[in-house]
């Protein structure tokens, strides 16, 4: 009889424990605050490391979540839908761009408010945006192009002597 009381009460535990994590997951997720704010949406040439989830921030603070993402058929751009935070009021004029976290580091769409009267309002679109760019294809680029097409005059030898002024 004392085992299982003993099994029912460790039972009881285990299921309260995993609905504690469940309520930490949904709230750090930020599935919690899904319904509030507003969206807009932006068009980029490429998001590459962008995916649904990922953060929108200003001065890098997180102020929204991208919620959507889908191809244009017509100029074959990404689209991203960005859900912000409700008391953001930001001028009609922002700029999105998509950033990492140093070279390595995470990607994120960073917005930088303009200056105009006119305010994005839900639905709006983000006309100034700046996509994600591939650091690889720029270093390949660097170390494959060294010499070609260089219009820079060479720089003196070493040791060799400046014409005087």
């Amino acid at each position: 009889m004392k085992s299982e009381v003993l099994e029912t009460i460790v039972g009881a535990a285990v299921v309260a424990v995993a609905l504690l994590f469940l309520v930490f997951a949904y709230v750090g997720a930020g599935l919690s605050r899904g319904a509030g704010g507003y969206r807009v949406s932006a068009q980029f040439d490429n998001i590459d490391g962008i995916n649904v989830g990922t953060d929108v921030r200003i001065a890098g603070i997180k102020v929204g979540t991208i919620v959507g993402q889908t191809l244009d058929p017509k100029s074959f751009q990404a689209r991203l839908v960005m859900q912000l935070r409700p008391e953001l009021t930001l001028a009609d004029d922002t700029s999105a761009k998509i950033t990492s976290e140093g070279l390595l580091g995470n990607k994120f769409v960073a917005l930088e408010p303009g200056g105009s009267d006119g305010k994005l309002k839900d639905g709006s679109e983000i006309s100034y945006t700046q996509g994600s760019v591939d650091m690889w294809s720029l270093i390949s680029q660097a170390m494959f192009s060294k010499g070609k097409g260089s219009d820079a005059p060479p720089s003196p030898a070493a040791g060799a002597a400046q014409p005087k002024q």
